[in-house]
């Protein structure tokens, strides 16, 4: 079965740092894509409104909207993703809250995407 996730990353200024549609969604048409890549983006800036009313503490959010239901994998994702995003925060050249545009980054990430979701 195919399934799809959409990841991002939000900084504390509800800016979206980092953003990739992952897993191995069915074929679709150029626009069909588009369509499910703004549903993705409402569903999470919904999602997130939420989590703002929660807590923030931290300098990024990371956010999956996914119909996986492997908890461990989930988390074995996040854990990871996070250490790459720890590599890239102690980049004395990236700025903090600026957008993530590392190809190496964004390579990774969709292999974690594809190893765990």
């Amino acid at each position: 079965m195919a399934s799809t996730a959409c990841f991002v990353i939000v900084s504390k200024n509800d800016i979206p740092i980092y953003e990739a549609e992952v897993g191995s969604a069915p074929k679709f048409s150029s626009l069909q894509k588009e369509d499910l890549a703004y549903q993705h983006q409402f569903i999470l800036h919904a999602a997130l409104d939420v989590v703002q009313d929660l807590a923030w503490t931290t300098n990024a959010i990371f956010m999956l909207l996914h119909d996986s239901r492997s908890d461990d994998g989930i988390k074995s994702f996040f854990q990871e993703v996070h250490e790459l995003y720890i590599k890239i925060f102690l980049n004395p050249l990236y700025l903090p809250g600026s957008r993530i545009t590392s190809s190496h980054f964004d390579t990774k990430v969709r292999a974690l995407a594809r190893k765990y979701l």
